[in-house]
């Protein structure tokens, strides 16, 4: 009985090792970001392309791009009390979130980008396209 006690126990230690707690909702300060100039475009701090969507209103203070949109074409996060300038702005979302906007519209990456330079996602769809410096 002791040897199929321990052995319960032995198995319910190693199981409990195996379990995973579910992924944590990241957070808005992971996803924030700056925006900078570097190689000619618009890009965020790690370097990569962003991108504005046409079938966003410029100027209208939000973005078109939510839900699934958004998981696709994630959308740059600012942080609490950014002090845009120039060309740049910053929208709530309708979550509330604050995002960088050029020009009146909302910024957004593409996670095919993988390197700083990567524009995969420039003129995709006809709708997406690449802010040049020649554009500030």
């Amino acid at each position: 009985m002791r040897i199929a006690v321990a052995g319960l126990a032995l198995t319910l230690t190693l199981l409990a090792g195996c379990t995973t707690q579910p992924p944590s909702a990241p957070t808005a300060a992971k996803n924030v970001s700056t925006v900078k100039v570097a190689n000619g475009i618009l890009v965020n701090d790690k370097g990569l392309t962003l991108y504005t969507f046409d079938k966003d209103a410029p100027n209208s203070g939000r973005s078109v791009c939510n839900g699934d949109c958004a998981v696709k074409w994630p959308p740059v996060m600012a942080g609490e009390g950014v002090k845009p300038s120039g060309s740049l702005s910053v929208i709530a979302r309708d979550d509330g979130r604050k995002q960088w906007a050029f020009k009146g519209q909302p910024l957004y990456t593409w996670p095919e980008d993988q390197e700083p330079g990567d524009v995969y996602g420039d003129n995709y769809n006809k709708v997406w396209h690449v802010i040049k410096t020649n554009q500030l």
